[in-house]
């Protein structure tokens, strides 16, 4: 009777597994799995022999993936807010890795890797032990008759949940209050097999949408620069948070106000306002990509797509109008082939930039150093073309320690300058423990990215580029403290091109007006072609 019992348990426990942090409470032990009854029935029926053991196969490897999906739930709703999407989101296990490595050191990752490992293969051994337990029970013929009539109302019960909860069809309210429980691990399932099928009728209706272009043709675009640069800088994790969260308002917007007043005494013009990034806490190459394309890329299915797709970007109109186009990747320790697809001139991954100092865990280099090798590489070119660059600042990455200070930039050198910061404060393992001490430092961070931004926005302001600087995405919830997609975007520059937005949706200054409407990234690629081309 033990056994049978704990079998039940073990059955029960992973049954009522949540995919999601808001349900890891104990109330979700009080929710009666409606699959547990069909299940044991199941088993029961069929007993020993090879009919016993296949069902017992299908069911383990049923659980056991149902499980796992759960986990990759949990996961991606704590950085992504959203579900793990099995056809596009495969790539976050490599991401994933390389994040945990570069934060916590690979010897301890590894570590971590293996005891989830050992857990998945003790869980799995444990629901073949339960699963052999009702397969085994002694029962005589009538019994199991018995458990295969059963297996016909519980059966019912269960589909009447999923359906009821899938709104699949509507129960009547005494029917649906009179049901014992809920079929959430069944209802986990289905949900992935339909996810499946709509997330491949998507990437075939993306696919033709990226061939169909209204910008194509649409020329001539660029024109207003007359010969100036464009840099579309992105500020990693800079969100709305930084102008609604009160444990970043303080800091945040006080940068941002001395920045604005010194920028406007050095004749600079400025504008800000809103943009709403596809996804939260991570993949910034979503966000990248769906401004330089002008198509939605809030899955990594679609961006595979875009990289096939014969979309034109931003960097491609900029070859066409004689622009040079640069890449500036800090965060890229390996080779980058989908680059080739965006219409780069060239590309500097962070083995091309040139740092020779410490790293910051899983950063590169500081901001500071990045722009300055911007300037390097690029801008003290002699006799060089205008360029249109994008650079994607990583200082204001997970893990968010530690945090460099501004030097002078003639003192940045080879960047080792930055050694004395890099090797300082405690490690992210020991600051991740606590979550307000996570929260303060991506304060810090984010702060350090905006001053450097708004220093070197100073720098040039005698021959002045128009800097567009914008965040990527917000960090996941628990770090900004909003419910929200929506990011900053900031215009700074020559007064002739800034006021070229006044009358779209961009308020005066560095603070971006609260209400103003946010455009989705996609819509920005068309608005910048638009807004700087010669009839604008």
């Amino acid at each position: 009777m033990l056994r049978l019992i704990v079998a039940l348990a073990l059955l029960y426990l992973v049954l009522i597994q949540p995919n999601h942090p808001a349900a890891m409470t104990w109330g979700a032990l009080a929710v009666f799995p409606l699959e547990l009854p069909v299940i044991a029935a199941g088993l029961m029926l069929v007993g020993r022999g090879a009919a016993g053991v296949g069902l017992r196969v299908a069911l383990v490897a049923a659980m056991m993936g149902i499980a796992l999906l759960k986990i990759a739930d949990f996961a991606t709703f704590i950085a992504y807010n959203r579900g793990f999407n099995v056809v596009t989101d495969l790539n976050l296990v490599e991401a994933g890795w390389v994040l945990l490595s570069g934060s916590i050191g690979t010897g301890l990752a590894a570590l971590v890797l293996a005891v989830v490992v050992a857990v998945v293969l003790a869980v799995t051994l444990a629901l073949w032990w339960a699963t052999g337990v009702l397969t085994g029970l002694p029962l005589s013929g009538g019994q199991r008759v018995l458990a295969g009539l059963a297996l016909v109302p519980f059966t019912a019960v269960a589909v009447a949940e999923i359906g009821q909860a899938r709104r699949a069809w509507s129960l009547p309210p005494a029917v649906s209050q009179a049901l014992p429980g809920a079929a959430f691990t069944a209802r986990v399932g289905l949900e992935r097999a339909q996810q499946i099928r709509e997330t491949r009728a998507d990437l075939a209706a993306f696919r033709d949408a990226a061939r169909r272009d209204a910008m194509v043709g649409a020329g001539p675009f660029w024109g207003a620069l007359d010969g100036r640069d464009v840099f579309l800088i992105y500020i990693e994790s800079y969100g709305r948070s930084s102008f609604e969260n009160p444990l970043y308002i303080p800091t945040h917007t006080a940068t941002l106000r001395a920045a604005e007043a010194d920028l406007a005494a050095r004749g600079l013009a400025m504008r800000s306002g809103w943009a709403t990034a596809p996804m939260v806490g991570g993949q910034s190459w979503l966000a990248h990509g769906s401004v330089a394309a002008g198509m939605w890329l809030d899955t990594q299915g679609r961006y595979r797509a875009l990289l096939r797709s014969p979309r034109r970007t931003l960097f491609h109109f900029a070859q066409e109008a004689g622009l040079r186009t640069v890449a500036i990747k800090p965060a890229h320790v390996f080779d980058w082939p989908e680059g080739d697809y965006f219409g780069f001139d060239a590309i500097y991954n962070a083995a091309d930039l040139g740092y020779e100092g410490e790293r910051f865990n899983w950063i590169t280099m500081p901001d500071q150093f990045t722009l300055r090798a911007l300037e390097r590489l690029e801008m003290d070119r002699p006799e060089r073309p205008p360029m249109l660059a994008q650079v994607a600042l990583v200082s204001s990455h997970a893990p968010w320690v530690p945090v460099p200070e501004l030097v002078d930039w003639d003192e940045v050198g080879d960047g080792t300058i930055f050694n004395q910061w890099a090797l300082s404060g405690d490690p992210p393992e020991v600051v991740w423990r606590d979550n307000d001490r996570v929260r303060d430092q991506f304060r810090l961070a984010v702060d350090y990215s905006l001053q450097t931004v708004m220093d070197w926005a100073a720098r040039h302001a005698e021959d002045a580029p128009l800097i567009i600087a914008l965040g990527d995405h917000e960090p996941a919830r628990f770090v900004s403290g909003v419910d929200g997609f929506d990011v900053p975007v900031h215009l700074i520059g020559p007064p002739d091109l800034v006021e070229r937005f006044a009358d779209l949706d961009f308020s005066p200054g560095l603070i971006p007006d609260p209400d103003l409407p946010a455009r989705r990234m996609d819509a920005l690629r068309d608005l910048f072609l638009t807004t700087l081309g010669d009839g604008a």
